[in-house]
């Protein structure tokens, strides 16, 4: 892990960000534990289940997010050298918890001993379940990992399992302010729930220490025995699946398909920008890494209306098309990690700058403001609110075509490790984190700045209800924003021909 990250000085920044982000959840999770270990002994034993159950699915649904393990002890890549298969299946237990959600996990399930400080035979036996319940959640992940490499590789198979977990990742908050409105009006409901999963192989390492706490030895025992098959299961269905990635590594086959016409270039101009346009436009209707960018906008919108519908107020809609609009540019300010090696394409024809930035920019225009369009309409016929409409358009084209021309010079600025062609489109490339934050914070913010007179006068449509404001506001997206555009498209074009040969060097390296 140590040298994974010296090899890049994001990827160590990155991990100090998540390491203080964990440190903020093992607070948390501290102040929990104590305030449990003075709560109800039945109350403290279901909410230390139900946390467990879902510490150990979220481990086990976690490589069908990231697709696989940390790269550097990637087993199919491990395959080729002459390590014995059971100190290579050691070694990858031993890893697992080598890594800052590892220690965290580890740490946290170490810290809920505190819960049971007033019963020591409960403490000593927690601290022996929290041993077993780690290697649970890391047998459950490489389990997984491994046999999903192994047995599932196909890249479609990898697209849909990606899009069918990412859809109710996105949807969590809804899920979660439903669920807890839910739990509020049934808070009695906990402990039958903490029972049910105790029973299960999700709580039942998490329920022993509450059995010997009550003084319940059978039942202790019975989920001790139901946690210690668990483990086995899952450590059997890992060394199955690490013997045939080992035995059979995958291989990526390049799809033999046959095509006629010439697709978007048929329809855009004979030139370098049409060129580069129709090739973005390609990709977009391609490739799924690109779709996955697209799939986060509508997820929005449902997400804002759902928390309107469970009463989070009625001006959700309005706030819906805006972030939507807002995140439309997020898919721009990676289009030139996205092309990989094929970059080289663009530098050695000698594309002009301009050409190149301006390709991009018009191709994700192009279908993305008739989206925009759509979902506007769609919010308004469910909302009602037709008066907000103009004043609504024009924050959001503002925002969208004034983040267009931030992300095209962005973009040739900063280039981070990006999911490559053929690879899971939701696998997290290490070193992405903090650059790709700081390249959404500059395009969100850049065009945030632009849209101050659209906003401005959305304020005051809403506040005074002025018509003329809201069609002002509409005439003033319009224009601020494609000047935004125009004059990020030329200064990213200069950009661009400064550093097109370093941008190249970092994508390879």
């Amino acid at each position: 892990m140590w040298n994974s990250l010296q090899r890049s000085v994001w990827q160590m920044v990155g991990a100090a960000f998540g390491a203080v982000y964990g440190l903020g959840v093992l607070a948390i999770a501290l102040v929990g534990f104590i305030g449990l270990s003075v709560a109800p002994l039945e109350l403290a034993r279901a909410v230390i289940v139900i946390a467990g159950s879902a510490l150990i699915a979220g481990w086990a649904i976690g490589p069908l997010l990231i697709a696989g393990v940390e790269q550097t002890l990637d087993p199919a890549k491990l395959s080729t050298f002459p390590v014995p298969r059971r100190t290579l299946f050691s070694a990858l237990t031993i890893s697992g918890v080598l890594g800052i959600p590892g220690i965290a996990t580890s740490i946290a399930v170490l810290l809920s001993a505190i819960v049971w400080w007033r019963h020591p035979l409960a403490l000593i036996v927690s601290v022996l379940c929290s041993v077993v319940g780690v290697l649970t959640c890391v047998a459950a992940s490489r389990a997984l990992t491994t046999f999903s490499s192994g047995f599932s590789s196909g890249r479609r198979y990898r697209e849909l399992m990606g899009v069918l977990i990412f859809i109710p990742l996105m949807m969590t908050g809804p899920i979660i302010l439903w669920a807890t409105s839910g739990a509020m009006a049934a808070a009695d409901a906990l402990p039958s729930i903490g029972r049910i999963l105790s029973w299960t192989p999700l709580g039942a390492i998490w329920a022993v220490p509450g059995d010997v706490a009550a003084g319940a030895w059978m039942p202790a025992a019975a989920r001790f025995l139901i946690a210690l098959a668990t483990l086995g299961v899952l450590m059997a269905l890992w060394w199955s699946g690490l013997n045939a990635t080992l035995s059979n590594p995958i291989r990526s086959e390049g799809a033999r398909a046959s095509r006629t016409g010439l697709g978007f270039f048929r329809w855009t101009p004979d030139s370098p920008l049409g060129a580069v346009m129709a090739r973005s436009l390609t990709y977009w209707i391609r490739d799924p890494r690109y779709a996955r960018q697209l799939l986060v906008v509508p997820l929005i919108v449902v997400l804002m209306l759902v928390n309107t519908a469970l009463g989070s107020g009625g001006s959700m809609g309005s706030f819906a098309i805006i972030f939507a609009a807002a995140f439309l540019p997020m898919t721009l300010y990676a289009d030139i990690a996205m092309d990989h090696t094929a970059f080289a394409l663009h530098i050695t024809t000698g594309v002009r700058g301009v050409s190149d930035r301006a390709g991009r920019a018009l191709a994700v225009t192009f279908f993305s403001v008739p989206l925009l369009l759509v979902i506007a309409g769609v919010v308004t016929a469910i909302t009602g609110d037709v008066g907000a409409l103009p004043s609504t358009l024009g924050i959001a084209l503002c925002l969208a075509l004034a983040g267009f021309g931030a992300a095209s010079v962005v973009s040739a600025l900063f280039v981070f490790p990006v999911p490559g062609p053929g690879d899971n489109p939701f696998k997290s490339s290490p070193g992405s984190g903090l650059p790709s934050m700081v390249s959404m914070v500059i395009t969100l913010g850049t065009a945030t700045a632009v849209s101050v007179p659209a906003i401005a006068l959305g304020i005051i449509y809403i506040v005074n209800g002025a018509e003329w404001a809201g069609w002002l506001g509409l005439a003033v997206g319009i224009v601020l924003g494609i000047a935004a555009l125009a004059v990020g498209i030329i200064a990213g074009g200069r950009v661009y021909e400064r550093r097109a040969p370093e941008l190249f060097a970092k994508m390879r390296a």
